[in-house]
């Protein structure tokens, strides 16, 4: 049982966490944790009391991880340049292309390395891997939390259902990235209104260089359109980032209703972020998720990661130095 000690300890940590306030990065990191060590200890308890079988777990411990990098690498290559060719070359479209041909060049590093048996080779190789599983162990981390929190219920009761802006097609036109966000902020607000609530839907969003019209604005007018009533609808229209969209949001929120509480709806490959973005910015409010294109959701979600990992950039990347130190320390004293 003492085994476990470590796996239940942190699942304590992540249950307090999520109890606390479910929009924390450091939620999903206890997580990962639990499971892993969790994994260490059934592997290690079969191993004391069915030697065997305990072989057979710690093999398809190492295994099972590897093959799934090789097969995770061939689809984000495949996916990059599926992206590539509908959504063209802009360097966002890029990510998972890129980062397959990355797992693809650590493999190769690590092969070079075993074949030939050079100690500055290796200890190259060991660094690599240990940034690689560093990054790798925070993604998965993230991925998987972002998948749980996007199924966690939101309040029954809500004053506002604020749906984020994003860019307009020729200037004016809502493209189906923002359709969809509209369209389940109006499921949202039909939801809480059969549930005796009388909420607000907030649309949030400026003007860009590009663009005819404050996107909020467009992103009114296709509801109307569409029969939703224009006197439910609130215009956030000075806004240019997700962070500026959160905090005008709160402060047109708080004028009318200090205590007030809110939905907040984006596409679901962008909903955790937003959260951690939400309550940095003080807003009293859950993120809800809506569909997305499947060939877009690697790469949304790969520089989704990025983002969240360089926001907690004091952390990641001295963790990051330090391996890249122990690697160089290694290689003075061999």
């Amino acid at each position: 049982m003492l085994a476990y000690a470590p796996a239940m300890l942190f699942f304590l940590f992540f249950c307090l966490g999520v109890r606390r306030d479910r929009r924390r990065f450091g939620n999903a990191v206890h997580l990962g944790l639990a499971v892993v060590f969790g994994l260490l200890a059934v592997v290690g308890t079969l191993g004391r009391s069915h030697p065997l079988w305990g072989l057979v777990a710690g093999v398809a411990l190492f295994v099972l991880p590897a093959l799934g990098t090789v097969v995770l690498a061939g689809f984000l290559i495949a996916n990059g340049v599926t992206m590539v060719r509908k959504e063209g070359r802009r360097p966002a479209n890029l990510l998972s292309l890129l980062a397959g041909l990355g797992i693809l060049g650590v493999i190769a590093l690590l092969i070079a390395a075993v074949v030939r048996q050079t100690a500055g080779l290796l200890v190259i190789a060991a660094t690599t891997v240990g940034l690689v599983g560093y990054v790798a162990f925070l993604f998965l981390c993230f991925v998987g939390y972002a998948f749980l929190y996007g199924r966690l219920p939101v309040r029954r009761q809500a004053d506002y259902v604020v749906v984020l802006g994003s860019g307009l097609i020729g200037g004016s036109k809502v493209p189906p990235l923002l359709a969809s966000r509209l369209e389940r902020g109006r499921a949202v607000y039909e939801r809480l209104v059969a549930r005796g609530s009388t909420p607000l839907l907030l649309t949030s969003g400026g003007q860009g260089p590009d663009e005819k019209l404050p996107e909020s604005h467009a992103m009114a007018d296709y509801l109307v359109e569409r029969g939703f009533p224009v006197d439910r609808i609130v215009r956030e229209d000075r806004s240019r980032t997700t962070e500026e969209n959160l905090r005008f949001s709160r402060a047109l929120m708080e004028e009318a209703n200090l205590d007030y509480r809110c939905v907040v709806v984006t596409n679901n490959y962008h909903a955790f972020r937003a959260a951690l973005m939400a309550r940095k910015a003080g807003v009293n409010g859950q993120v809800v998720g809506s569909p997305t294109a499947a060939y877009f959701w690697p790469s949304a979600t790969i520089r989704e990661f990025a983002a969240v990992f360089l926001a907690h950039k004091v952390v990641n990347l001295g963790v990051c130095l330090l391996l890249v130190l122990g690697g160089a320390l290694i290689w003075w004293v061999r």
